[in-house]
This record gives C-alpha cells, structure tokens and sequence, in this order.
C-alpha cells in the first residue's frame, strides 16, 4: 500500500477532516497487508486490514476477509475480546481491494510475550483457550461450509468441495496435486460416515497463539484478544485448527482439555479425523508456497503419503 492508498481509504471511512498521519505495516499478516494507522485527534490508532487482489486469491482462500465480516455476529460469545469493525469496503472503487478497518486492540502478540512467563504458568494460558474455543464451538449454524457460503446441506459435501478447491489451487501454481485428490476420493467413499455429523457447529479457522494477545501488564499469561477469523466455517469441532494444534504435542498444551472437553475418539471420529489432517495439511501446502517456502512445500509430500496409508 501506498501512502496516498492509505490517505484514500481513511477519507473513504472517516471523511476528508480525519488525516492519516502515520501507518506501520504489522509483521504478522500472513495472507492480509495490515498496517497500524494514527490518525490526526485521536488518541488510539486504527488497525487496517487490506486483502490481496482478486487474481492472487486461491480458489481455496477466496474473499476471507468478507468471510470474517459475515462471522462477526456469529462471534459474539467472544465479542468482548476482538476487535470491532469500524468500516468496511467492498467496492473496489478506492484501491481495487477489499480493505476493513478495525480498532486497535492493546496487548503483545503470544508468540512474543509468553516465553517470558515461567513454564509452570503456561498451562493457565491454554487453559483459557480451550475456554474461548469453547464457547465458539458451542454456536450453531445453518448449513455447513464457510459463514458466508458456498453453504452446503452436508458435512461430506462441504469437506469434499474443499477438498477438491485445494486440489484445483495445486493445480493452478503447478504443483502436484494427485495425494488430495485420493483423500477427496476417499471423503467420497466415507461419506456415510462423514455424514454422521449431522449438526453444524461455529469453527474458529484458525486460532492459537499466533492469534492471541496477551495483556502485557498480567503476572500470569492473561488473553486480552484474539484477531484474525477470516476462515470461520460451520462444522465439527474436530475439524477446527485450534483442535488441531491443541492436540499436537503432549507438553502444557495439554491443559486446554481440561476447560474444553474431550474429543469423540470412537473410530468413526478417528477415521473423520484423519480427512481432516489431510485437508489442512493441503492448505499448508498451499501457504508454504505462497509464503515461497520450497523444501517445506516438499515436504508436506511425505506427510500426505503417509496420511493416506493410514486412510486406506
């Protein structure tokens, strides 16, 4: 972004008499340019947030951030924690992007500020989100599939359409995409099983620590916020990357079950689950290579290999 792109879109939102006076882009947008913009009268600066052109959007990723806008009231267990929408353009006629402006939250990003905390305090923070995910999980949602649609009446017909999206991104950045396509192949035959879910429930996307603010003043890791829900979908709570993540290592982690729950582990869900590693492990593939990361694009090859023994 530029200044002057910068300098349209706040008169776009708050009007010719509200002058941007600095913007700092933030690090640690992934997908989304967000910048940090101090505005001339105001004592708190604003968060803005602008998705990639149209053309750079995976089939798989596209228009996340209208995604995230139509989660927000689907949010609203959590509301006190997120950031609020300030304005919103979809239009394309400022910059030809969508662009969403928020406020800033205070708070350090969870990557940055938990490592100074004593490990034996580290299990009161995921404790804390196996809570928040909670209380997402607990929202019911009217079809399956991303908030703000494709929407599908099933659980299987939502897990292959993405199934074969990611397939079809593979294909478009021209990379190998056969061992995703089995596994949609495999959701095919498991659709049965698949369609036991019968009750779509709120999925976070992709919430952990990366997208968690801690309160930098607590004596214990204290959350003051979580950002960043552009992948919101309906569906199982065992889908979700927060479950994910939360099951990935046996260390302090392990506290997050203790506020959340224990998972279905009958073999059904297990089998379940296994689609959906091989799903994110898809979409990682996918973000490594736009990140352009190479070898670990190769990797995840082997990775999926061995998924697939397992499923077959």
């Amino acid at each position: 972004m530029t200044a002057e792109e910068i300098e349209a879109v706040c008169r776009r939102a708050f009007g010719d008499a509200v002058v941007p006076v600095s913007a700092v882009e933030l690090g640690t947008g992934m997908y989304n340019n967000v910048y940090r913009v101090a505005l001339a009268g105001r004592d708190r600066p604003v968060i803005l947030r602008v998705a990639p052109t149209e053309e750079r959007q995976f089939r798989s990723e596209r228009h996340l951030m209208r995604n995230e806008h139509a989660s927000q009231p689907w949010l609203a267990p959590i509301a006190h924690l997120m950031p609020q929408v300030i304005a919103v353009d979809w239009t394309g006629q400022v910059i030809g992007r969508d662009w969403m402006i928020q406020t800033y939250l205070d708070g350090v990003p969870a990557p940055e500020h938990l490592g100074s905390y004593p490990r034996s305090t580290w299990p009161g923070f995921f404790r804390q989100m196996g809570a928040i995910t909670r209380a997402v999980h607990d929202v019911r949602g009217p079809h399956f599939g991303p908030v703000a649609g494709p929407a599908f009446a099933t659980w299987s017909e939502a897990v292959i359409a993405s199934l074969e999206d990611i397939a079809a991104d593979l294909d478009g950045v021209g990379l190998d995409s056969a061992d995703v396509r089995k596994v949609a192949a495999a959701a095919g035959q498991g659709r049965a099983v698949l369609d036991e879910v019968t009750e779509p429930c709120l999925l976070t996307g992709d919430l952990w620590t990366v997208n968690t603010l801690l309160d930098r003043d607590a004596d214990v890791p204290t959350i003051s916020g979580v950002l960043d829900f552009d992948r919101c979908t309906f569906g199982v709570p065992e889908a979700d990357w927060t479950i994910r993540m939360a099951s990935a290592k046996s260390d302090e982690r392990t506290a997050f079950w203790e506020v959340y729950g224990q998972l279905d582990r009958s073999a059904a869900a297990v089998w379940r689950s296994r689609i959906y590693e091989a799903r994110h492990l898809g979409a990682i593939r996918l973000e490594r290579y736009r990140l352009g990361k190479t070898d670990a694009v190769a990797e995840s090859y082997g990775a999926m290999a061995d998924l697939l023994a397992e499923l077959s």
